[in-house]
């Protein structure tokens, strides 16, 4: 399945969403909420979101015990997001909870969120997992163990470069999720992202869904830059 582009809502407060959000009144959206925005708003920002009918990827990215996740997840279920996740660091014994947690929380008869797990970030390079983390692998070695991991406690997908979605795939399977930040198009500055492409390029390479968030929210003409983004996205 291949996902309509995921815009990342990186703004500080609820009313300049908000207000960025008037723009694509005629569109159906698939937005990304992440921990600046939800620190600052909370769940009232995501029963606005949800009133519009745009479908929400809550990015908070929990990393803590299995029992502190698995608590949180039931109450993010509650909020009735369309996908959440976690950090793969966290371990096995933390995802399954996350799932646990999710499942139990998410009322009955409903889709419990998607739930995907970040593999390294899109900012990091190989150089600096290396040093700092004191990673003694090459990048894509971890990626794919962190993606391998996640496949195996039953998760959704993963969060990940487009760079690496393809293997991704190859080691895990067609259904399971490689959603891709770090997306630019040609021309755009990279900003704090490292490893970064184009959205058709992202297309061709495997990525399942991509996130976009300076290219269309920094724009003079934000709703022409997405729609331009979701015709190069949706070219085969």
């Amino acid at each position: 399945m291949i996902y309509t582009p995921i815009i990342a809502l990186d703004f500080p407060s609820c009313d300049s969403t908000m207000e960025f959000l008037k723009q694509f009144d005629s569109e159906s959206l698939y937005v990304k909420v992440g921990m600046e925005l939800f620190y600052q708003s909370g769940p009232a920002l995501i029963e606005k979101l949800k009133v519009y009918g745009h479908k929400i990827f809550l990015d908070l990215k929990l990393h803590d015990i299995p029992n502190t996740v698995q608590h949180a997840m039931k109450g993010l279920a509650a909020l009735e997001v369309d996908m959440v996740n976690v950090h793969a660091a966290g371990g096995m014994k933390m995802m399954e909870a996350a799932l646990e947690g999710l499942e139990a929380g998410t009322k009955s008869g409903n889709k419990r969120p998607l739930l995907i797990a970040v593999t390294q970030l899109t900012s990091t390079s190989e150089e600096q997992m290396q040093k700092e983390q004191l990673i003694n692998r090459s990048l894509i070695e971890s990626v794919l163990h962190y993606a391998k991991l996640t496949h195996q406690a039953g998760l959704d997908g993963v969060v990940c470069s487009a760079l690496e979605a393809d293997e991704i795939r190859k080691n895990t399977s067609d259904q399971f999720l490689r959603v891709t930040p770090g997306i630019r198009l040609k021309g755009d500055a990279t900003n704090d992202q490292i490893r970064v492409v184009t959205p058709q390029k992202a297309r061709q390479i495997g990525s399942s869904a991509i996130v976009v968030g300076r290219s269309i929210t920094k724009s003079a003409t934000p709703l022409e830059t997405y729609l331009q983004i979701k015709q190069l996205w949706e070219e085969k």
